[in-house]
């Protein structure tokens, strides 16, 4: 039983039965995407209930330990992806490398954070919908603008169920399609945080920033591991690995290059955004509106609501994309039903797989709320992660797999850190949170038993 569990996957299997898609992503494709996974709810929502709940000014600082931890691992990706360019990133590399058990619970763990990720921002993105209608005047019905919570007059999230609908259909129309669409988005989504910072750099009151460490460094700590989610996203470069034109190249670039460029825009803003307003009034879910309406700037904050509206839609662009690939890999070895793991010979992709991420999403979205999805979306990102470090270690102690020219620096120690930083992380996660992955994780465990077990040789 033992040789079962922790059987390694073939490498090669994993390339054949990928030949299917068609290579057509350049580095810029893989750029774009990166930045347009990663920047989102993050950025336009997170910087203003993270200061005011926990970290107040020093948000800035925790923004960038979330940085160094992402950054570490992410060097850990580019190398795991280049070796191995094929889809399912984690649980693939998890399966090759730890066994067949293990990747199985990596890929589960992943699956939580595609399918809450996009739920999550799907939240968000209603949140600026809403506040954006009310700028016209229109005051939609409480009712279909928020979670299930009857006891509070809600009962549906409206706008983030459309939003992932129109999602869905984009994607159904290909790959080449959500591309073009995508890069267009990024490129306004960034000019509007550069406008913010712009403008914003002149309402700085040094006053804001004090005191600036309000909660200790116990809450820039904690901050830290509620503003990781800001950073998510790129492991979907990693995902489209079958999809990439000379991928042991242009992943590694693409994933650092992206993620340095969002971790930039991400502390800036931080600092803009605590020095405009006292961190005791940024609990809203678009800080970044409030801001710019509460030094007297509405015409800009429309502009804003704007931008922050497609960032989030070409981070759940992105992320339903990546989760998909997961979910075909899943398919693809017998995890579960093979099924999901077929590629429709038009549209050159996984439909089943893809309407599920979707279906799952819809529900999560539109009716459980943004700061539950958030907290879980986290622990099965660190958890991911964590893994991927240890396998750097693995890695190098295999003389069966295939070379990539990126190596990590300063082996061992860089992955070492890398595991540590992202279990400190972990323990500054709710116990509610960490109750209901253990539980998410049997699932899982019922579920290699039940289905996935069998299907070993």
């Amino acid at each position: 039983m033992k040789e079962k569990l922790f059987k390694k996957a073939d490498f090669n299997q994993f390339v054949a039965g990928d030949s299917h898609f068609e290579k057509t992503l350049t580095r810029g494709n893989l750029i774009s995407m990166g930045i347009g996974a990663i920047i989102g709810t993050g950025i336009f929502i997170l910087p203003g209930i993270v200061a005011y709940s926990t970290s107040g000014p020093s948000i800035t600082i925790s923004f960038i330990l979330s940085a160094i931890v992402c950054i570490l691992t992410a060097m850990c990706f580019a190398e795991l992806s280049s070796t191995f360019p094929v889809a399912g990133s984690t649980y693939s590399y998890g399966s090759i490398i730890f066994g067949q058990f293990p990747g199985w619970l990596i890929g589960w763990a992943l699956c939580l954070e595609y399918i809450l990720g996009v739920s999550a921002v799907s939240s968000g993105f209603s949140a600026y919908f809403v506040s954006l209608v009310n700028s016209f005047g229109i005051v939609l019905p409480k009712a279909i603008i928020g979670p299930l919570e009857p006891s509070n007059g809600s009962f549906i999230n409206l706008p983030s169920v459309i939003v992932l609908i129109l999602i869905y259909l984009l994607l159904r129309r290909g790959i080449q399609a959500s591309t073009r669409m995508n890069t267009i988005m990024v490129f306004v989504k960034i000019a509007v945080v550069l406008t913010f910072i712009g403008v914003g750099i002149f309402y700085i009151k040094p006053v804001n920033y004090h005191p600036y460490f309000p909660m200790g460094g116990f809450g820039v700590i904690k901050g830290a591991a509620l503003v990781f989610f800001a950073y998510l996203g790129f492991d979907v470069i990693p995902s489209s690995a079958p999809e990439v034109k000379d991928p042991q190249k242009n992943i590694p670039i693409s994933i650092m290059v992206s993620l340095a460029i969002c971790a930039v825009l991400y502390v800036i803003l931080s600092a803009v955004l605590t020095g405009m307003v006292n961190y005791k009034d940024l609990n809203f879910a678009d800080p970044v509106v409030y801001a710019l309406n509460y030094v007297k700037l509405g015409k800009i904050a429309f502009l804003i609501t704007i931008g922050a509206l497609a960032g989030m839609f070409t981070m759940m662009l992105n992320t339903v994309y990546g989760g998909s690939r997961l979910i075909y890999a899943l398919g693809r070895d017998g995890m579960i039903p093979t099924a999901f793991g077929k590629i429709d010979e038009t549209a050159k992709m996984p439909i089943l797989s893809l309407n599920t991420i979707t279906i799952l999403a819809v529900l999560l979205g539109g009716f459980v709320s943004l700061k539950e999805l958030t907290s879980l979306v986290n622990i099965g990102t660190l958890v991911s992660f964590t893994f991927v470090a240890s396998g750097i270690i693995k890695l190098r102690h295999r003389t069966d797999v295939p070379h990539s020219d990126f190596k990590v620096p300063f082996y061992p120690w860089l992955p070492i850190i890398s595991v540590i930083l992202c279990v400190l992380l972990m323990t500054q996660v709710s116990i509610n949170s960490w109750i209901t992955f253990i539980g998410w994780f049997f699932i899982g465990v019922v579920v290699y038993f039940v289905y996935g077990y069998r299907k070993v040789n």
